[in-house]
């Protein structure tokens, strides 16, 4: 067992110290891409801020014959592209390494750290079970930035895609100062889970709930009478716990990838329920899917001015006041701060809602 003391100490001689909190840099989108496939690598210099996140995947996506090709491409595309990643650039650049049990991840980090390790922002590593598998990469991070001269240490995500990685959430989230955060992985963690579904992510019209049957003038259920149904979040229980568990380490959690690309719809709605129950951010497998989370993620232009409403009427937040006939109090404040804090982030980093922002900010 680590102590308190050792847990900021770097794990290599000469590796930067660790992050004693992790900054909140606005995430709404991480938008993934195959830095192998030449068509999409020639589009990375012009999405440099357009999305909060660009993300060169070398995992699941990218087919075993081309693996190195498309680590290679990541490569180039850290080196060559301007203002791409670093803690001062427009748009973070993170990268999906090959999962642990994979003959890929060990080359993935050894040849990515020593390349674009000052370029890297976050490390996303699939299928993570437990804290163990965080101490290895942890541990082989720290060596290879010493070996490289890296001055910022990088930062690691992990993917919740078994049920083994559920149950050990919050061990996961407390298994090193780089944790940056965790997403839903529905797809894989659906198959280990024996769940009856073939989606990747949203609801699904099997799991409902149904109202119940009307009554006759004798009292007697009409069972076979029409009866409204509502499509059930298969999800809202992984994502809530998720949630809770990045609360309380600090970290951020977000929701994973929305399958059905031409269901924009129902995506904006899945991506409004992560937000709701506390989500940052999501996954972008195409570009439309960009401009949903920015939209949904970013709070809207009415939840600001009430929030800061709100402020201004609370005074020193003790109390409670009467505010268009609702109640608030010291909690209340609370989490309009967290609404506030979210949007100010944002219009450091996106015009337009600055635009919006400031003039409510005048109005409200």
């Amino acid at each position: 067992m680590r102590t308190a003391k050792d847990f900021f100490a770097p794990l290599a001689v000469g590796a930067p110290a660790p992050l004693r909190e992790m900054p909140a840099r606005p995430s709404r989108a991480i938008h993934f891409f195959d830095p192998g496939n030449e068509k999409m690598a020639a589009k990375v210099p012009a999405m440099v801020g357009t999305t909060d996140v660009l993300l060169g995947n070398l995992e699941d996506a990218v087919k075993a014959e081309n693996k190195e090709k498309a680590r290679n491409g990541l490569v180039k595309i850290g080196q060559e592209v301007a203002n791409l990643g670093s803690a001062s650039g427009p748009t973070q650049f993170w990268t999906r390494i090959n999962s642990l049990d994979s003959p890929w991840v060990l080359d993935d980090l050894t040849t990515l750290v020593p390349a674009i390790g000052d370029k890297l922002d976050v490390i996303m590593v699939p299928k993570v079970q437990g804290a163990e598998d965080i101490h290895y990469i942890d541990r082989i991070l720290a060596q290879l930035e010493a070996k490289a001269g890296i001055t910022k240490p990088l930062q690691v995500h992990a993917i919740l895609e078994t049920a083994r990685g559920v149950a050990n959430v919050e061990e996961i989230c407390a298994a090193s100062p780089r944790m940056q955060g965790l997403s839903l992985g529905p797809a894989d963690l659906a198959a280990d889970r024996r769940m009856k579904t073939t989606r990747v992510g949203g609801g699904h019209p099997g799991y409902l709930v149904r109202e119940d049957a009307p009554r006759d003038a004798e009292g007697n259920s009409q069972i076979d009478a029409p009866r409204p149904t509502y499509q059930q979040d298969l999800w809202h229980y992984t994502i809530a716990r998720m949630v809770d568990a990045c609360a309380m380490h600090g970290i951020f959690p977000y929701y994973g990838p929305f399958g059905d690309i031409a269901d924009v719809v129902g995506c904006e709605d899945q991506f409004r329920n992560a937000f709701l129950l506390g989500c940052v951010g999501a996954w972008s497998l195409h570009p439309k899917q960009i401009a949903i989370a920015n939209k949904v993620f970013s709070p809207s232009v009415e939840d600001v001015t009430h929030a800061r409403r709100v402020i201004a009427a609370m005074g020193d937040g003790t109390g409670a006041v009467m505010l268009d006939g609702k109640m608030e109090d010291d909690a209340s404040v609370k989490q309009c701060k967290v609404m506030v804090a979210l949007a100010e982030e944002l219009a450091a980093i996106d015009p337009e809602l600055k635009k919006q922002y400031d003039a409510i900010s005048v109005e409200a």
